[in-house]
This record gives structure tokens, sequence and C-alpha cells, in this order.
């Protein structure tokens, strides 16, 4: 029998037996070996690429026996995946079927290891390095995070997981939904905790909750939503008396409501003044994760898979040129150049006051705008006698910089 599920017929399988059978394959296997941490991620990859599930399983057939069977192993109450559904468990390994509407994942390790398989979309995927580390606390680290490569996984690819930091990675979901399968450990031995981090420069223990810091965040969202006149004053005197890693999460926290108050400065140099150098890519690593939580609140409101891809890229690309070079990757004999532009003004939107370009506001009209960026990326595609002053197109860069854009700049 052929079923057809999201993205096309495929073999028909009994759901339960097909991830058994996946599941015993790894157990043997990895008994063999011992049950060496090592080898489990090159084992879990293999046991999928051999029968894949995105070519053995339904997705339609799963949901609905994940519905109507009450023979499933125990679920976690994880809040990773929308949602996750454990399909097998055994004490030493699970597997888990994740879906992915409209979320993506932060950069991140884990404190497990196998592999992953995409069963259903596809995903901008980038892995990194977190060079010279300082752990500040045990839960608080600063560094450098490098990218090391990103790429785009399609249906059917499968990509091993290694726990710890050599794992650092991030996913950015194109479809909706995107569906991956995963093998993995319970958790390996000293691999905790399962940093998250925020480029270019932090890295924090998304579990550990330090209460007091917490409620000091509320008591000043209060201050915020009720327009206290002392919300600035305040901050800059927490910054002042507290330490390293609670003056970051004060400042995080208050950046947007800071900046909308023109306060943003003041208590920057009240940072930067408490703690010298170690604030400079504290204070990097704040303004670049704005930039993202704009992509990311973007991200819900569109559903194309292209416009989807151009975001992530936007996210996760290191420069304008391996930006160009992906676009061109996924869409061979267009040119990227004019991908892009498309896709940009494929998404503007009209206001009173102008054109949204994705999160930036163009006061002139949109032409004129798309004009000048085109002449940014590929300056030698436009005609001498076509050419923007340049004056006007360093206005329009300063203009670009302060939004999520500003990667196309980025050589």
């Amino acid at each position: 029998m052929v079923l057809v599920g999201w993205g096309g017929p495929v073999e028909s399988a009994c759901v339960n037996s097909y991830f058994q059978e996946l599941g015993r394959t790894v157990f043997d296997r990895w008994k063999q070996a011992n049950f060496s941490l090592e080898v489990f991620p090159a084992i879990a990859r293999a046991a999928l690429d051999e029968r894949p599930p995105c070519e053995h399983v339904s997705l339609d057939e799963l949901v609905r026996d994940f519905l109507l069977n009450d023979e499933q192993p125990h679920q976690t109450q994880s809040g990773f995946g929308e949602p996750e559904l454990v399909t097998y468990e055994c004490p030493r390994f699970y597997i888990q079927v994740l879906f992915w509407l409209d979320g993506t994942t932060d950069i991140h390790q884990h404190e497990f290891s196998g592999a992953f398989h995409v069963m259903a979309g596809s995903s901008i995927h980038a892995g990194f390095a977190f060079e010279n580390m300082q752990p500040i606390t045990p839960h608080f680290r600063v560094g450098d995070l490098r990218l090391q490569q990103i790429e785009l996984l399609e249906t059917g690819r499968t990509v091993p997981i290694t726990s710890g930091s050599g794992g650092i990675h991030s996913l950015f979901h194109l479809d909706k939904p995107s569906v991956t399968v995963v093998v993995r450990t319970q958790n390996d031995p000293g691999t905790a905790p399962q940093f998250t981090y925020l480029p270019p420069h932090v890295a924090l223990d998304p579990v550990y909750c330090d209460a007091l810091i917490m409620r000091r965040k509320q008591a000043l969202d209060v201050l915020e939503q009720t327009g206290d006149p002392d919300y600035a004053r305040l901050i800059r005197e927490m910054i002042d008396q507290h330490d390293l890693e609670a003056g970051f999460y004060i400042l995080q926290n208050g950046m947007r409501h800071l900046m909308d108050l023109d306060e943003w400065e003041p208590a920057l140099e009240t940072f930067q003044n408490k703690h010298g150098a170690s604030a400079a890519g504290m204070v990097a690593s704040m303004v670049e994760c704005q930039r993202r939580d704009h992509i990311r609140d973007m991200r819900g409101a569109i559903t194309d898979p292209d416009h989807r891809f151009f975001l992530a890229l936007l996210m996760n690309a290191p420069s304008r040129s391996s930006l160009l070079e992906l676009v061109a990757q996924r869409f061979p004999g267009d040119d990227p150049v004019d991908t892009v532009m498309a896709w940009i003004e494929e998404l503007a939107e009209p206001y009173d006051s102008g054109t949204a370009a994705m999160d930036l506001l163009v006061p002139d009209d949109l032409d004129a705008f798309l004009a000048e960026l085109r002449q940014m990326l590929a300056p030698g595609g436009v005609p001498r006698a076509a050419r923007i002053p340049a004056k006007k197109i360093r206005e329009t860069r300063t203009l670009i910089e302060g939004s999520c854009l500003r990667r196309l700049l980025d050589y």
C-alpha cells in the first residue's frame, strides 16, 4: 500500500513497528560496541540512512497512530519541538519526532549525542565553535563564537549530533511544518550544562535561574509598564552595584525600553565603566540578539519557504558573499542578486510615512531604495550612466546598518 503523507507518497509502514525496528537496530549495534558514547552518533546516523524515515513512514499515519493508539512510549515534558513525540524509548537512548511550525532554535549545544534526520521540510543548519572561553560563573561564560559552516538541509539529510561544546549549532526551519527524527542518548555524563550562545561573545545556561535576578527583572517590568520616571536611574544604580552577570541580565532586559526613553547610552556607559573590557563583548551580544529577535518576530508572520530561507540567511550567514552563494545553491541558474532584490520587494509593506522593507522604514520611494541597494550588492552590474552618487549610497548604507538587512553589507 502507498500512503500520501506530507511531502508526497511514501512506503507504508506500521509506525510503531518502524520505530521499534529502528530502535532495536541501534541498540544491537551499540551493544556490540560496548555502548561507547564515541561511536553512538555514527551508529545512529547509519541506521537512519539505511531506512530513512522520510521514505518509510507516512506523517499522516504517524500523527493518526499517536492520537488513537494508547500503546505509546513514555512522553517527556520537554518544551523542545512543536511538539515532541517520543516514538521509542529504552534506558540508554530514545527516538523522538520533532515538529517545527514557527520556532527556530537558538544557537546551542547538547548534553546528549546521536543523529537527526530531516523527515519533512528543510532547514538552514549552522555549526559554530566557541573560542577563547572564560567562565564568569558556572552558568555564564564569555568568548568568541565563530561560524564554522552553514548549509541547506533538505528532506532526507541525516546529521550526527555530538554532545558538549564540540556540537554547537542552530537550525532555522524553512517549511511549515518541518519535521525531524532524532535518535539520541538520554544524557552524556560531563557535558552539562547545555549552554545557549548569544553571538558573538556570550554563553549562558538557559535552565539555571537566579530567582533574585528573575524577580528584579519582573519588578523593573512593572516600572516600565507603569511609566515610572525613575526606571532608567534605577537601572544605572543596579548596574553600578551588582556583579557582571547580574548587570548583563538587567541591561539586556531593559534594552528596548531604555532605547525608547533615549537612556540606552547612559546605562551602557555605566556598565562599561563598571566592568571595563569584559563589558564590550556583552554589549555586542545584546545588540546582535535584538537583530536576531527582529528576524524571529518576522518569521512568525511569514510562511513562504523562500522568504523564510532569506530570513534564515540574514540571521546566520556570516557575510554577503556567503549569503549569495547559498541563494545560488538553492536556485541554480538564477542571478542571486536578482533573487534577493525580488524577495525584499515582495516583503515590503506600505505605511503612511514610507515603506517598510523588512524592519527598515524607507523614507523615499521603494524603487529608489532598491536601486541603491542593488548598486551596493553588485556595483559592477550597474551601468556607469545609471550609478547613484556615492553620498546617497553612504546615506542608505547607514540606514541599512541599523536593520536586519545589515548582513547584506558585510563582506
